[in-house]
């Protein structure tokens, strides 16, 4: 396979070349069922990484639709993927395996006072669902801060292992209930084998990139590595996954979905040749893997929030700039919604772009419909390019 037929390939298993894309809520059910999760993070220098990455694939979507489906349909739900994510709920069953390493006594991240999870467990049975704010003190001093932090460990370990949920977000905090008044009655709750875990992990992968490496498949789950690799050989057995290997990359064996592939090779070119133009979060689930960006797509992009402001070459929340099947380049930008202004602070265009009459119009009508999702109304160049 070409590596222009690779890039197909991925984008078409992204959800990005389709040309009648979902709409609405269910269009945001259907792209987080598709993708496997939608990574959850809090900057909002323009849209959150969440709606950007649902918005960027559907039609129609509103920011409250991500809230419906968590907290009143509860066709979604909070939990870790690669980091915090939305999932499908249809795949509650195969994050049991990760609650009951946390369950056994793994820590997320801090030491265990088990005293204060009890604390919490009986404040959440017994008031109802409840904010981290809630454990707050009234009385000021170190004692009520140190209490609220310990609180606040606690929810993040009880959740980890499964114990609470997350049932609604109020201003972006997390509310959290026990997981038995949370879950719906329809949810599989059943132990995965390790052989249906592996065969999870490959299919999820694989319909969201296309296709992937071995180590791809395991991505920040090394644990499961045993699982893949069994898995894989039984699908590759039968037919249901198919190796590639792509040109000037012939050391590296790729897989992918038979069935995605025919169906993306048998395309018109018409059809798989262009994508239109997209500007896509930091950390939508086609970039989020720079090695792969990199190898796949040609594009060295990195995230600057994290790196000292004197260090940072392109701006704290560049965003990359998708157009047909490369990327061309990256822009700084920053949602002022008191004034409704859509700032692009800078421009930066990538090396060897075709004429700026092919793209530069697609770029300006897209800044403007992203504006618009930020709750801005106009796009101000700075400077104008």
């Amino acid at each position: 396979m070409s590596k222009e037929e690779a890039r197909r390939l991925a984008l078409y298993a992204q959800g990005l070349l389709n040309r009648q894309p979902p709409v609405g809520k269910a269009g945001a059910l259907q792209v987080t069922e598709h993708l496997g999760y939608v990574q959850i993070d809090t900057l909002a220098v323009a849209a959150r990484a969440h709606h950007h990455t649902i918005w960027s694939r559907t039609q129609g979507y509103e920011e409250n639709h991500l809230h419906v489906l968590l907290s009143e349909d509860k066709t979604i739900f909070e939990y870790w993927s690669h980091a915090a994510s939305y999932l499908p709920t249809s795949h509650y069953r195969y994050t049991l395996p990760v609650k009951m390493r946390y369950a056994s006594g793994k820590s997320h991240w801090f030491e265990q006072n088990k005293t204060m999870q009890q604390h919490v467990l009986e404040r959440i049975t017994a008031e109802g669902a409840l904010q981290s704010k809630d454990f707050e003190e009234k009385q000021t001093g170190k004692r009520g801060m140190w209490e609220w932090k310990e609180a606040k460990r606690a929810l993040e370990q009880l959740f980890m292992e499964g114990r609470l949920m997350v049932c609604a977000r109020k201003g972006f905090q997390k509310v959290y209930d026990l997981s038995e008044r949370v879950l719906p009655h329809w949810v599989d709750v059943t132990m995965p084998s390790d052989i249906e875990l592996g065969w999870h992990l490959i299919k999820t992968t694989l319909n969201q990139h296309g296709l992937a490496t071995e180590p791809e498949l395991y991505y920040l789950r090394p644990h499961c590595k045993k699982a893949v690799q069994q898995a894989l050989h039984q699908m590759l057995e039968n037919g249901e996954v198919i190796t590639l290997q792509l040109h000037n990359m012939e050391k590296e064996t790729w897989y992918a979905l038979a069935t995605t592939v025919a169906t993306v090779l048998n395309m018109p070119d018409a059809t798989t040749a262009t994508t239109g133009l997209h500007i896509l979060s930091p950390f939508d689930n086609l970039v989020i893997q720079r090695k792969r960006l990199l190898r796949l797509f040609n594009f060295d992009y990195q995230m600057e929030c994290y790196i000292p402001e004197a260090k940072r070459k392109y701006g704290y929340y560049c965003l990359p700039v998708l157009w047909n099947n490369r990327f061309i380049g990256r822009l700084d930008p920053k949602a002022d919604r008191k004034t409704g202004i859509f700032y692009v602070k800078k421009w930066f265009p990538e090396s060897n772009l075709p004429p700026a009459a092919e793209w530069q119009p697609a770029l300006e009508q897209k800044l403007l419909d992203f504006a618009r999702f930020c709750g801005c109304g106009k796009v101000v160049f700075l400077p104008i390019y």
